[in-house]
């Protein structure tokens, strides 16, 4: 095997998210990296702390991307909209991209700063997307572990095929979300003061 020259962190995560999305997350090992970079295995770990030190590498890819999709898909938006637009960049995510999305669902280290970061990235764009439904603090992360919960359990349903009727996975999808919003919607004229 000839050894690549140029390897890096960043050619290594990248060769290993290719991999973990074709083939799983828990089915990546160090020797496929490797092979794919065309390298001996000992030299990734000049790059990387071993396989958990890759996992930690794609998470922080995986949220580096989501927090940009997450983005790109409410700008400009506000309201129903928004949340229609950011779940559908979601899904769009998880398919795309289902080995690194599960590298980004582990619970970090309690001192991993860099993780916890890019984490917050992602739920002050959530809070931001759930401000014009005035809810209070407690409800905005109430609703964003609800359209996590909604968006993963569906993803998670859907690339496992579990759904086998002949019916529209996107309307499905529609409808979720329809319910979803209906649900904000019901805390939103909960919380306001009557006419």
């Amino acid at each position: 095997m000839g050894r690549s020259v140029g390897i890096d962190r960043d050619k290594i995560v990248a060769a290993a998210a290719q991999l973990a999305d074709a083939r799983q997350l828990e089915q990546l090992t160090m020797a496929q990296v490797a092979e794919q970079l065309g390298v001996k295995l000992p030299s990734l770990y000049n790059h990387v702390s071993g396989l958990s030190g890759l996992r930690r590498e794609l998470a922080l890819y995986g949220l580096r991307q989501l927090a940009t999709e997450f983005a790109i898909a409410s700008i400009g938006r506000s309201g129903d909209v928004a949340i229609i637009a950011l779940t559908s960049a979601y899904r769009a995510y998880i398919h795309a991209h289902p080995g690194v999305y599960a590298a980004t669902i582990h619970k970090p280290e309690d001192d991993d700063h860099e993780h916890h970061q890019l984490a917050a990235t992602i739920i002050n764009i959530l809070r931001a997307v759930m401000e014009p439904y005035d809810l209070s603090e407690e409800q905005k992360i109430h609703a964003i572990r609800a359209l996590r919960s909604v968006v993963h359990g569906f993803c998670t349903l859907e690339l496992s095929s579990a759904f086998g009727m002949k019916i529209d996975l996107d309307e499905s999808f529609r409808l979720l979300i329809q319910g979803y919003i209906a649900g904000l919607r019901s805390l939103q004229e909960k919380n306001s003061p009557p006419a």
